[in-house]
């Protein structure tokens, strides 16, 4: 541990006493940085950004419209919730309008009852049973009713009236139902027919497979009063977009990697030639030729660290002052990471020839 706090201070030592070697590797890998994260960086920003709007359309929904007499019924949800990769059922049945209980004439908002494998993902937390069903409301839906909190009653034009007891959460893949309102039930209560069937795949390249599992289980009665519309193309369109991406993003690193490594080898070794007597007077002292490279590669690696943090914070403010998106955190740090390891790597030549530098031979240069 002792001596290798020795080889570190001893390095800081000569990056101080030559300023102008060290400043260039400060640079080469700064500039390392900033320009991939410049480039690539902006591109993966760009690439997370369209993925994610195109997943907020909705590239894993698999929505099933049922005509009154198609006879497809609630129990379908436990048998849907079985298949392998279905992150999410639901049936709704038909809407019935209501209004709220204490303002007379007030807005109308649609009402559906609603069986799910997951209610909680909703914000539910508890499925009713006939004929006590509780209503769970959006904010939406709560502002269109008057209803400042979630709390009150609703009442149909026949008379048919539920208690508010709940917020619900509206997920993306619903918000087309918006202003929504549901009575939540198990899966297994009740006969009635269902009118919407929406099931959400584990991952878009999992549409087609589970879409087809899902018709092979729907049991409707008449299997032609069954809409099935899927988001197979939305899915394939992210596959693209996402592979496309992201090997342009890869090459360009491999590319701007290769370049900042051979520029920094040269940097090195015309440093390492310009104090070859330096070296070879050290090597006459006594120092082993380990030592000699452990103190070039551990100099470039320190400046490296800080040519990483002065070029990434100037890349990654840049890229705030021009509103572009910004690649995650996992990407900046691999790619920091990854600047220090190349350079330590391309530090190894010009330190293996340092090394090998004859004390007498070297000791002869005016």
């Amino acid at each position: 541990m002792t001596h290798a706090l020795s080889i570190v201070r001893e390095a800081v030592a000569i990056a101080r006493a030559q300023l102008l070697p060290s400043l260039i590797t400060m640079i080469v890998v700064g500039g390392l940085c900033a320009t991939v994260l410049l480039t690539t960086g902006r591109t993966v920003g760009a690439q997370r950004s369209v993925v994610q709007s195109v997943d907020a359309i909705g590239t894993r929904a698999i929505v099933i419209h049922a005509e009154p007499n198609a006879g497809l019924t609630p129990d379908v949800v436990d048998r849907i919730a079985s298949v392998e990769d279905v992150e999410w059922v639901g049936a709704f049945s038909s809407a019935t309008d209501v209004t709220n209980v204490a303002i007379a004439g007030g807005a109308k908002v649609p009402v559906r009852r609603l069986w799910t494998n997951d209610a909680q993902s909703l914000g539910i937390s508890r499925a009713g049973t006939p004929p006590d069903e509780d209503a769970w409301a959006s904010p939406r839906a709560l502002a269109t009713l008057g209803m400042r909190l979630p709390s009150g009653g609703i009442v149909a034009a026949d008379g048919d009236g539920h208690a508010v007891v709940g917020r619900l959460s509206v997920p993306d893949y619903l918000s087309d139902l918006e202003p929504l309102v549901v009575l939540p039930h198990e899966a297994s209560q009740g006969r009635d027919a269902v009118s919407r069937l929406v099931v959400i795949a584990g991952e878009p390249q999992s549409v087609a497979a589970v879409s087809a599992a899902v018709q092979s289980l729907l049991a409707a009665d008449d299997p032609s009063a069954v809409t099935v519309s899927t988001s197979e193309t939305l899915a394939r369109l992210r596959g693209v977009v996402d592979g496309r991406l992201g090997d342009f993003g890869g090459g360009l690193v491999a590319g701007v990697f290769l370049l900042s490594a051979v520029l920094e080898t040269a940097v090195l070794y015309a440093f390492v030639m310009m104090k070859r007597k330096d070296f070879g007077r050290r090597r006459a002292l006594g120092a082993s030729r380990s030592l000699i490279a452990g103190l070039v590669t551990t100099q470039v690696a320190l400046l490296s660290v800080i040519g990483v943090c002065v070029g990434s914070a100037a890349a990654l403010l840049s890229l705030v002052a021009s509103g572009d998106p910004l690649p995650d955190a996992e990407f900046c740090v691999a790619v920091a990471v990854l600047a220090i390891a190349a350079s330590t790597v391309a530090a190894l030549v010009p330190a293996t020839v340092a090394a090998r530098r004859e004390p007498v031979k070297e000791l002869r240069v005016p």
